[in-house]
C-alpha cells in the first residue's frame, strides 16, 4: 500500500513525532492513503512552521503486520471519538498500540470534537453529526516496530 506524509521538509526516515498538543491517535508518525490530503497538510505545515517547502514524502507500507498490536477504527463512532478525546485532552496518554488506523478529526470534524471536549455537544450527537461529513483517513505509526514496515520511495514538492 502506498501512503503519503505531508510536511515542510522531505522525510526519508520516519520517526515518532512528539508534540505538546494532543493528536488524534497519540504520539506517532502520521500518514494517509489520500494524496490530496497529504498535499493540503504539507501546505499547512509550511505555515505552522514558518519556513520550508510543502513536500509530500511517499512510503510503501508492508501490510504484513501480524506481529503488531493494531487498532482499526472503521467508522467515526463513539469508541473512535472517545479515543481521540483521550489524546486531545492529554498529549501524554498512551494506548499501547503499534499502529492505529481511522478517520481524521481535522477541519469541521475537529470542530465537532472540540464541541464535545468543551461540553457544548453530547458525544452521541457528535457521532450523529459526523455521519454526514466527508472524513479523511489516517494511519498512525506509534512504535519503532511499526515504522519498520515503511519504506521511503520518493518525495515531491507541492505547488
Amino acid at each position: 500500500m502506498i501512503l503519503y506524509h505531508g510536511s515542510y521538509i522531505q522525510v526519508i526516515t520516519p520517526k515518532i513525532i512528539k508534540s505538546e498538543s494532543g493528536r488524534d491517535f497519540g504520539q506517532a508518525f502520521y500518514l494517509t492513503p489520500i494524496k490530496e490530503h497529504a498535499e493540503i497538510w504539507a501546505k499547512k505545515k509550511v505555515i505552522f512552521n514558518g519556513s520550508g517547502e510543502a513536500t509530500v514524502s511517499i512510503f510503501e507500507f508492508d501490510e504484513n503486520v501480524s506481529e503488531l498490536n493494531c487498532k482499526v477504527f472503521k467508522e467515526a463512532d463513539l469508541e473512535w471519538l472517545d479515543f481521540i478525546i483521550q489524546h486531545r485532552s492529554n498529549a501524554n496518554h498512551e494506548h499501547g498500540y503499534d499502529l492505529v488506523e481511522g478517520k481524521i478529526a481535522d477541519d469541521s470534524v475537529g470542530e465537532t470534537v472540540q464541541f464535545v471536549c468543551a461540553g457544548v455537544m453530547r458525544r452521541e450527537d457528535a457521532v450523529e453529526r459526523l455521519k454526514y461529513q466527508k472524513i479523511n483517513y489516517q494511519l498512525a505509526f506509534c512504535t519503532p516496530k511499526s515504522l519498520s514496515h515503511l519504506k521511503f520511495k520518493e518525495s515531491y514538492k507541492v505547488k
